[in-house]
């Protein structure tokens, strides 16, 4: 197999070198006679980051009321509104009870009076929580980025001119050929 497609291969070479013999090409040099360089100018984009200090303000709570602290812990609430609530409480159930139910009364409304002088000590706390606010103002950084722009000369070739047998041509080419320049070169009979 690998005699008959080495031998398929050269007789394929011999038939390409003879087909090049009868049309008359072949390889040859010209001479260089000058090179200048081509340029295009470009749009080159440059991101631009700017960067500043700018004031924020904020609205912040502050909570003011009594506070107590327990066992070393700080979170306060005070037992204000419930003691006030039961003493007022009892006192007006003792007023109208009479006998045995007098002290019912007097527990009934020293209970009730707790609860209510609770709720109102709750939202009194909450109240005066959300109405204490305070603004704060920072200094937070910002940015921004923008494009800036530049123009600049980028090479797009080079325009060659160069001299075969006498006569002077030219061709523009990507690479600067230097001082020779390989030409192929064909032969065809005028007829």
């Amino acid at each position: 197999m690998f005699k008959k497609t080495a031998f398929g291969a050269a007789l394929f070479g011999l038939a390409l070198s003879a087909s090049a013999q009868n049309t008359g090409a072949f390889s040859d040099y010209a001479e260089v006679l000058r090179v200048e360089p081509i340029f295009r100018t470009v749009q080159v984009s440059n991101p631009v980051q700017q960067c500043w200090q700018e004031p924020v303000s904020y609205q912040q709570n502050v909570g003011h009321g009594h506070r107590y602290a327990r066992g070393g812990q700080g979170r306060g609430r005070s037992y204000t509104g419930p003691i006030v609530g039961g003493v007022v409480g009892g006192l007006l159930g003792n007023q109208f009870g009479k006998g045995d139910g007098r002290t019912l009364l007097t527990v009934a409304g020293a209970v009730l009076g707790a609860s209510v002088g609770n709720d109102v000590s709750r939202r009194s706390h909450r109240r005066a929580r959300h109405q204490q606010t305070r603004t704060v103002t920072v200094s937070e950084q910002r940015c921004s980025t923008s494009q800036n722009y530049t123009q600049r000369q980028q090479n797009d070739g080079y325009l060659v001119e160069y001299r075969y047998q006498g006569r002077v041509y030219s061709t523009r080419m990507a690479y600067d050929p230097g001082r020779r320049l390989p030409v192929s070169v064909q032969v065809v009979p005028q007829g």
